[in-house]
């Protein structure tokens, strides 16, 4: 046996009022399938907070589209802080969330038309293919990225997450981690130069090393939900990069993790292990975030940046019906029937 990666169950997003970011996000996104909501204190993420526990809200939003999700996450016991700098591409952590869409063009009309904050217009990517990037009110950056492959089609012109853009001080170490332990181990490309679709970022004037990974077909659970993802790896050549986090804890505002979901955790852990980046959270045998249940544990990127893997027991479907899902037990590699996976519209929040 391996252990199974699903796919890319959501990106962290630390805001200071998450119901108003949200409300924002199912208007742009059509984030609008409320997976959980959940009030704690979050106790085992203290490598990562400088050992204080911290009061917090979660809420995981989806989109029926297809994608991952946001796990939008509001500090509650304290006023979380932007970066300490203006950060630039290539700066060490999550850069850019990507969103995938259908079609590129109708979508960039959409929301230039609601006059949202646009950099630099539609571009071409090394790929020759369509994409273009936007800032949300909370500044994080947003790229449309094509991608054909949906579950249900929705409304919302774009679906779930398609992927991340990180930066990294030195891309050929970090492939350690999103190559072989993710398994992003399709290089779309690997260039290095000035890239006319990046100059509109912050930064993105500069010189980089850029590689796109993709993966092959994934399998589990929640696999066509989820569906095909991508990483791109940028690397600064003109200077050395800063940690987005730096003078920060996680939480605090902007993108503060990358989530998967997986089967085997045990069979994860050794890997990891071996492969000389160990588990820096575990929670054991299971978590519990309101009415959702599981087993989390995170490892570090060689830059830092966390990165988190949830096998999930337990999801609600009408709560107040008794009514869940329970994953324990399945075929780590069969995906569930469609049936059960479309009942998670049932939790749509409505504006």
């Amino acid at each position: 046996m391996e252990k199974n990666i699903c796919g890319i169950q959501q990106v962290g997003i630390g805001v200071r009022s998450a119901q108003e970011a949200w409300k924002w996000y199912r208007k742009v996104f059509g984030m609008d399938i409320n997976v959980f909501e959940d009030t704690a204190t979050a106790k085992l993420m203290l490598p990562y907070t400088n050992g204080q526990q911290c009061e917090r809200y979660a809420a995981l939003a989806m989109n029926m589209e297809g994608g991952g999700g946001f796990e939008i996450w509001q500090h509650t016991g304290m006023t979380p802080k932007p970066p300490v700098f203006d950060v630039q591409l290539g700066d060490t952590g999550i850069f850019v969330c990507k969103m995938k869409c259908r079609d590129v063009l109708k979508a960039y009309e959409k929301h230039e038309a609601d006059g949202l904050e646009i950099l630099g217009g539609l571009t071409r990517d090394p790929q020759n293919h369509w994409h273009y990037y936007l800032r949300d009110p909370y500044n994080n950056i947003f790229e449309v990225v094509a991608e054909d492959n949906h579950y249900r089609k929705q409304k919302s012109v774009t679906g779930g997450v398609a992927g991340v853009m990180i930066g990294v001080s030195n891309l050929d170490k970090s492939l350690q981690v999103y190559a072989d332990i993710l398994r992003y181990d399709e290089v779309v490309y690997d260039e290095t130069g000035q890239f006319a679709d990046l100059a509109a970022l912050p930064g993105g004037e500069q010189k980089y090393r850029r590689v796109l990974l993709k993966h092959k077909p994934r399998t589990g659970p929640f696999s066509k939900l989820l569906g095909p993802t991508q990483i791109e790896l940028v690397q600064s050549i003109d200077r050395q990069p800063k940690k987005i986090y730096q003078d920060r804890i996680w939480g605090e505002l902007g993108y503060i993790h990358l989530c998967f979901d997986i089967v085997g955790m045990d069979l994860l852990k050794v890997e990891c292990e071996q492969k000389g980046f160990p588990f820096t959270v575990n929670s054991a045998n299971s978590f519990d975030m309101g009415t959702a249940a599981g087993h989390f544990s995170y490892i570090s990127d060689p830059d830092g940046t966390p990165i988190e893997f949830v096998e999930t027991h337990k999801l609600p479907i009408i709560e107040k019906l008794g009514w869940f899902m329970n994953l324990k037990g399945r075929d780590p590699k069969k995906s569930l029937p469609d049936w059960m996976v479309n009942t998670l519209a049932f939790n749509r929040v409505k504006d």
